[in-house]
Order: C-alpha cells, then structure tokens, then sequence
C-alpha cells in the first residue's frame, strides 16, 4: 500500500467487489468510459456476472490494484506484460468516479504505481497507451517526466472521428533524475500483523 496525503493505492480485497461493480461495470454507458478507450465496447454486468468472470482478475493480484480518495474506492490501476522476458511493461488506470476527474488524484497514484514498479522490479521503463481524445491522460504523462514515445496517426475511429493512438514512457533513470529519487514522493505504508 501508498499513500500520497488523501489518495492510496492498495491491492485489492473481496469487500471491494460490490463497489468496484457498482462504479465500474453496472452501467450500459458509464462517463468514464468516454475517455477510456471508447472504441471499445463495454458491455455492463450483472454482479453475479461481475463476480463470477471478474473476481480472480482482480483480488490480491500484483498488477491490479484498488485507488483510494479518503477511504472511498474510486478507481483501478493496473499493468501488464508486453514482453515480460524483455521486462516491457505497460500501465494503465481507470477513475471511475467522474468527481474525481482533474483534481491530481490520477496523477498522485500514477506517481506512486510508478514509485512502486520501478522500485519492485527491474524495469528499465515504464509506459502507457491513451488516444489523442483524453488529453487529460497525455498531461498526466508530461507532468510525470514522461516522453510521447509514438504517435500512430488516426487509428481509433469512435463516434466517426478518427484519433491519434500515443505512447507515453518513462525510462528508469529519467524518472530518479525526475523524481530526485525512486522513494522521495510517495510513502509505503506496510501493514502490521496483529
């Protein structure tokens, strides 16, 4: 677990289920999925269905993790494998909660999902894929010592319009020369054994 004043990242837990369905897969067409990866279909869940196809995905997993604001469930981050022998990995996050667009929470637990990655494991970079319609994420890259690495021309096509696919990264010794260090931002809370 991290936590950066207000908002933590922590791993996830069965009671988190019902909320993470309800903010996340209950709805046909939830406004967050307007500005993650729109052209792909999202197709709302009962929470029978939720629990039985998603519940493995997620609970005490190493690459998906719960996002906290004050003691509220808000949203997931996660990575995965593009190439695991070649340690390239890929990050992403989704806040659910539109409240909770533009205030810096994505950016904080991006900031400590990194902290995290780099300090657990051997990578030499760390990335993401956004589209050039959530010029939001793009930002939160900028503001991380990110680099836009490619920009694959009109290749989303969502509601007629055709947008750009971008490739944010970050090398390690970038984000130490960013950072000052990989633990400066960010503390790790450990949990005592009672």
């Amino acid at each position: 677990m991290y936590r950066d004043g207000e908002v933590c990242i922590r791993p996830m837990e069965q009671q988190d289920m019902y909320r993470l369905w309800e903010i996340g897969y209950q709805e046909a067409a939830p406004e967050w999925k307007k500005w993650d990866a729109p052209y792909y279909e999202h197709i709302p869940l009962t929470y029978e269905q939720f629990c039985a196809g998603e519940q493995e995905m997620l609970l005490q997993r190493p690459d998906r993790w719960g996002i906290e604001v004050s003691g509220e469930l808000v949203g997931m981050i996660s990575y995965y494998w593009e190439h695991e022998a070649s340690l390239w990995l890929e990050m992403g996050i989704v806040i659910f909660v539109p409240s909770y667009w533009s205030g810096g929470y994505g950016t904080r637990a991006i900031r400590m999902w990194m902290n995290h990655l780099f300090t657990t494991m051997p990578l030499v970079r760390v990335g993401y894929t956004t589209w050039s319609g959530n010029e939001r994420m793009i930002g939160v890259g900028y503001k991380l010592g990110m680099t836009m690495e490619a920009r694959l021309r009109k290749v989303r096509l969502y509601n007629g319009v055709y947008y750009d696919s971008i490739r944010m990264g970050i090398l390690r010794e970038e984000w130490e020369s960013h950072t000052g260090s990989p633990h400066q931002e960010v503390e790790q809370v450990r949990s005592v054994p009672e």
